[in-house]
């Protein structure tokens, strides 16, 4: 997404034959985003490189990135990775690629942007027929300029402008497997195509009231044209930020479970236990942040359920955590860890900060089958992430009602979460103040739960170490 940004923040730039700068960095913010980001991204580039091409023929450039120099130090042998990526998802025939992830209907994507940019999407979709529009109604809008063999007509190159849009969103409207993510790199562009529509749209204001009232000089002092354009920009503000409280209050609690754990129930442990530095004689802002490391004395681990998919990311907890999965219901794939190999001495990999990973392990597949070996006993976890509706409780075999067994967990943290099930489409996807409004949604608990016996002894012996000196 940024690198689109950034492209295209070159790419709108009228081409001209002086102006190298102009292919050199779209080219290569591009480049830089497909090969290090996410190959199919590229597709963004089309209408640029279409113009660049044919509708103006300005100086070219190859781009050299070190990516796959870097990836093939990291995996211990040549390898190119946005290569492997579209032959996975493209030629990797009937038995794998993305539908082995789930589908969704064609509608996805446009619903999705609806609710994040609401009344942008509408005016994105108008950009290029409101070009054509323009061209018979207010042909002077983008100045009078006639195309020659060395420049083209502004219609044109503002059409191409608008083109990748389009594009993107028709490319992956038709895959069957969708996800709000791959839309990213298009944002800045739905934005642009938005912006263009408004100021068309106020072109069109423009020519008819001054057909119907025949005065230029009034249409430039009347307010209407401005409260427009103010009315558009309050309305996708007061959404957006209606949107973001939604996330933040209903959706946000995987994220805040896991901050708790750095932030609160870790420094208890390392505080119970004598490992944490008092500071007494400091005043706040002057005490030096905690220092988390002595955690790895516990041998903790931190085990995901059912909530594997609400799961933040191991980036979040801290070293010294293994961060594992209990069965659920779910029979896919999940991720393992990275194995601790030994390197030889003549392996590029010692040149490499990790050399773990040029390691293949041998209990991974492409075909999203699951791997029992990557799961852990329950009773070997200490902490447990979990989501549990006491309004409307569901369980299973697989997926008892953990935060409701007080015999063997503690509630460290609960934060509310949406219950999307018994809760209105409205409400529960934008957010307003009320009695009202919140009645309509109903919540569950979104928790960090502790094993009693098992925290309560590793406690008792990392105290016991301490005691000794040998900590």
């Amino acid at each position: 997404m940024y690198m689109t940004m950034f492209a295209f923040s070159f790419a709108v730039d009228r081409p001209s034959y002086s102006n190298s700068r102009r292919t050199l960095m779209g080219t290569l913010s591009f480049a830089t985003g497909a090969i290090v980001g996410w190959p199919f991204a590229l597709a963004l580039a089309i209408p640029f490189v279409f113009e660049e091409l044919f509708v103006f023929g300005a100086d070219r450039v190859t781009p050299e990135v070190p990516v796959i120099g870097i990836d093939s130090l990291a995996y211990g042998k040549l390898t190119i990775v946005p290569w492997n990526i579209v032959q996975y998802n493209i030629f990797g025939g009937a038995e794998r690629g993305p539908d082995l992830y789930g589908t969704s209907p064609w509608n996805f994507y446009f619903l999705n942007l609806i609710l994040n940019f609401n009344v942008l999407v509408p005016l994105s979709l108008l950009a290029l027929p409101g070009l054509l529009i323009t061209y018979f109604v207010d042909k002077k809008r983008l100045g009078l300029v006639s195309p020659t063999i060395h420049e083209s007509s502004p219609f044109t190159t503002l059409a191409i402008r608008l083109l990748p849009f389009y594009l993107w969103l028709g490319i992956l409207t038709s895959q069957a497997h969708k996800e709000e993510r791959f839309m990213f790199p298009a944002y800045p562009l739905l934005c642009f195509n938005a912006a263009v529509a408004l100021y068309l749209v106020r072109g069109w204001q423009e020519t008819l009231f001054i057909k119907f009232t025949n005065s230029p000089y009034r249409a430039s002092q009347s307010l209407l044209f401005s409260r427009f354009t103010l009315s558009v920009i309050a309305a996708t503000s007061v959404l957006s930020f209606s949107r973001i409280m939604a996330l933040w209050n209903y959706y946000h609690a995987p994220m805040t479970v896991v901050w708790v754990l750095e932030t609160q129930e870790l420094p208890r442990l390392l505080n119970t236990t004598g490992l944490l530095p008092t500071y007494s004689h400091l005043r706040e802002d002057e005490r030096p942040r905690i220092d988390l490391s002595p955690i790895r004395h516990f041998g903790l681990q931190l085990c995901v359920a059912k909530e594997w998919h609400r799961f933040p990311g191991s980036y979040l907890v801290p070293n010294g955590i293994s961060v594992d999965f209990v069965k659920s219901e779910f029979h896919g794939l999940l991720p393992g860890h990275f194995k601790s190999v030994a390197v030889p001495a003549n392996s590029t990999s010692q040149w490499w900060l990790r050399p773990g990973t040029d390691h293949v392990p041998k209990d991974q597949n492409d075909l999203n089958k699951e791997v029992l070996s990557h799961y852990v006993p329950l009773d070997s976890c200490d902490y447990l992430i979990d989501l549990d509706f006491p309004l409307h409780p569901v369980e299973s075999t697989l997926e008892p009602r953990y935060a409701v067994d007080i015999e063997t967990w503690d509630r460290v943290f609960c934060k509310s979460f949406i219950d999307a099930r018994h809760s209105r489409l409205l409400t529960r996807a934008f957010w307003a103040p009320g009695e009202a409004w919140q009645s309509n949604n109903q919540f569950g608990d979104y928790c960090l739960l502790r094993n009693k016996a098992r925290v309560t002894q590793k406690e008792v012996e990392v105290k016991a170490l301490v005691s000794r000196g040998d900590i």
